[in-house]
């Protein structure tokens, strides 16, 4: 089932349970908060330089959640998109559930301008093909590349500034 929602995407392939890990871009960085995460250490490296080059090439801020996202996937990850930074017009969260097999991204008014739908919909599709083949990393790197493709150069006199992920 695919749902778009103005300014965001989100595809729900199935239901399911499972736990994960939460990854996210705090000024490039890359956390794993898991005792034995999806990740090995190349795989951190892949999706930390995606996130930093993705931000930096936009001037959008990019963040990325992997793990549960409760009953309601859409409302979870519109939760965190909205404590991703105090001003989320800029932010984009990609919110990846392996367990649930539910993909959602979501995106501030600013950037939603930059990133339609349309747009997002297509990293959605790139994401899930590559999901469906168990490469979680390949998925986020190149659902992260299309976006930036998509969403483009910053507007002129606009910086790129990494959001910190705040509680």
């Amino acid at each position: 089932m695919t749902q778009v929602h103005q300014g965001s995407t989100a595809i729900s392939q199935s239901s399911g349970s499972g736990g994960g890990t939460a990854t996210k871009d705090t000024h490039g960085s890359v956390v794993d908060e898991s005792d034995r995460g999806p990740f090995s250490w190349a795989d951190l490296s892949r999706v930390d330089e995606a996130l930093t080059m993705s931000t930096r090439e936009t001037g959008l801020h990019f963040t990325l959640y992997i793990g549960d996202l409760g009953g309601d996937t859409r409302s979870t990850a519109e939760e965190l998109h909205a404590r991703s930074d105090a001003d989320t017009t800029d932010d984009v969260l990609v919110a990846i559930s392996p367990g649930q097999k539910v993909l959602e991204i979501v995106t501030g008014s600013a950037a939603a301008r930059r990133l339609p739908d349309r747009a997002c919909a297509l990293a959605v599709l790139t994401m899930t093909a590559r999901l469906g083949k168990g490469d979680l990393t390949g998925a986020i790197v190149a659902g992260l590349r299309q976006l930036s493709d998509a969403a483009g150069r910053p507007p002129r006199g606009h910086t790129a500034q990494p959001a910190a992920f705040g509680h």
